[in-house]
């Protein structure tokens, strides 16, 4: 009986060289998606410069930042 597509697929991603391959992928990902972050934050203005936010707090900071300086283009 000839295995499914989708049996096919759970197979191949059962395999030690598909999950190592998908390891990495997602090391890089995953560190770019922190450079990204710490480069945003070092573009913001904070009390004390060196203060350690989350990524959470980062994002809202940029919000208000990009807010502020739309407003003071407007004035």
């Amino acid at each position: 009986q000839p295995l499914s597509r989708e049996e096919r697929r759970r197979r191949r991603r059962a395999t030690a060289k598909y999950r190592t391959a998908h390891a990495t992928r997602e090391r890089v990902r995953v560190e770019a998606f922190n450079v990204a972050f710490a480069e945003l934050r070092g573009l913001l203005p904070t009390l004390p410069p060196d203060k350690k936010l989350s990524k959470i707090e980062i994002l809202r900071l940029a919000i208000c930042y990009i807010s502020y300086l739309n407003h003071v283009l407007d004035v």
